[in-house]
């Protein structure tokens, strides 16, 4: 008689999965103050959803389609909550001294995490495709290149800042992340600074967390319906030679000279040749990038001579005072210049034109690597129409514009406040503000990491009872 065979029992999936989640801890961490962490983890689960989504359709989706405004809105309340939760995270591990023996690397992890998604939210402001893009990306790389950061990364050139943002930075996160809740689950969280504070171990309820997590999708999904991403058409320089063809005049003629400044006093105006110097990653040839390459495509199709190479066959000086007479004829025209005396009126003229039909503007986005606007925003700041219209939409440092959205009402990149008080202080008449305030920036960064091991700091939240409200006694059976 045969016996019958007998298989082994099957395991199933699911108590994997519980073993991952802390079944035991204090009384006080079914709290919502020790749900912030997961509450992190939510916002950035939703961010990368809601992200791959919309790199999927494209920014044409993003910005015009319903849907894509949608999710677009989805993305920029993600960010906020994930800031938000970071941050509030870091507070109560710090009152509670949480960062205590083996957990100081937990302490770490968190802080690098805060400020790696801090960069990432400027990346992703990067890639709008909106006149937000426009004029964050060109303060973002005045002060990544002071920082060093710009020979890695060129917050100009949109492919760059894709890669960047879609594939590394969220890979960092993810890995800081499981590092981070890997060692909390072995650690266990952390009970109370004082020896004599009273404490009992309750089974944590899991339940309640994952509550609290889909209010917070909940939450997020109702502000991108109610409060939705705003989106302000970006400034193109088609539109600036139509509307002011003087000012695009005279700064191309400021660009040929390869000048500074164009202007004096109070209405100096700022060019792109006069701090490339300092700023290695961005040094180019102006005259070469704003009218040699440029006009050569109308000398090309001209039967006529070119005036351009007449005039750059001519000594330095004789040059300069064709620069100036130009610049003067294009604005206020105090000498009464002669244009048929100066060619280069002529060459300005003739490359306005081109930039009225979008040509002009064409010609920029196709020099140098592909996705690189460097040489096209870099002119559009050059002009001062960015200045001038970030200006009216209070988006200026000066004007505490990182604490709004363009659309009043709407929180913006409010994590950036410590930057404007520096500008406003210390780095107020600073020629290098940029290097000057990413310095200041990464030591503060340095000082945050190193708080569980500087003496004194590490136990001010014991000296002054910090941990008290958020590790309350037990009640009394």
């Amino acid at each position: 008689m045969s016996q019958k065979q007998e298989h082994p029992t099957e395991k199933k999936l699911g108590p994997q999965f519980q073993s991952l989640m802390i079944d035991a801890a204090p009384q006080y961490a079914n709290r919502i103050f020790y749900s912030l962490g997961f509450l992190a983890a939510t916002s950035f689960v939703l961010l990368v959803v809601s992200g791959v989504v919309e790199v999927f359709f494209g920014p044409s989706w993003w910005l015009t389609v319903p849907a894509g405004v949608f999710f677009r809105s989805i993305h920029m309340w993600s960010t906020q909550a994930f800031v938000i939760f970071i941050l509030l995270h870091l507070i109560v591990v710090f009152c509670t001294m949480g960062y205590r023996g083996p957990r100081r690397i937990t302490w770490v992890l968190g802080v690098l995490m805060f400020v790696v998604a801090l960069i990432e939210t400027e990346l992703g402001y990067g890639l709008r495709g909106d006149f937000s893009t426009q004029w964050r990306v060109l303060q973002g790389a005045d002060f990544f290149n002071g920082s060093g950061l710009g020979w890695w990364v060129n917050p100009l050139n949109e492919l760059k800042v894709l890669g960047v943002h879609v594939a590394v930075v969220p890979l960092i996160i993810f890995a800081l992340l499981g590092l981070h809740y890997t060692l909390v689950r072995f650690l266990g969280l952390a009970t109370p600074p004082k020896a004599d504070h009273p404490y009992k171990i309750e089974k944590a309820d899991h339940r309640v967390l994952f509550l609290r997590g889909g209010v917070v999708v909940a939450a997020i999904v109702l502000l991108a319906i109610a409060l939705p991403s705003p989106y302000l058409h970006p400034t193109t320089l088609k539109e600036v030679a139509k509307s002011d063809p003087q000012l695009f005049a005279k700064t191309l003629v400021g660009e040929f000279g390869r000048l500074d400044q164009i202007g004096k006093g109070d209405d100096a105006q700022d060019l792109t040749s006069g701090y490339s110097d300092n700023i290695q990653p961005y040094t180019f040839d102006t005259r070469t990038v704003y009218v040699d390459a440029p006009y050569a495509g109308i000398a090309a199709i001209s039967s006529s001579a070119n005036p351009l190479a007449a005039v750059e066959a001519l000594p330095a000086d004789r040059q300069k005072k064709l620069v100036d007479a130009a610049i003067d004829f294009f604005g206020a025209d105090t000498g009464k210049v002669d244009p048929a005396a100066d060619p280069l009126i002529g060459v300005a003229r003739s490359l306005t034109a081109m930039a009225s039909t979008g040509a002009y503007e064409a010609q920029l986005k196709g020099y140098g690597q592909p996705g690189d606007d460097t040489y096209y925003l870099r002119f559009l700041a050059d002009l001062g129409v960015l200045d001038d219209r970030a200006g009216k939409l209070r988006m200026q440092t000066d004007q505490w514009g990182m604490l709004h959205e363009e659309k009043p009402g709407l929180p913006g990149a409010w994590w950036l406040s410590p930057i404007g008080v520096l500008n406003q202080t210390v780095l107020s008449n600073d020629d290098n503000g940029d290097r000057d305030g990413a310095y200041i920036l990464g030591i503060l960064a340095l000082i945050l990491l190193a708080v569980p091991f500087i003496p004194g700091v590490n136990r001010l939240p014991l000296l002054l009872g910090l941990y008290k409200p958020f590790q309350r006694k037990p009640k009394e059976p």
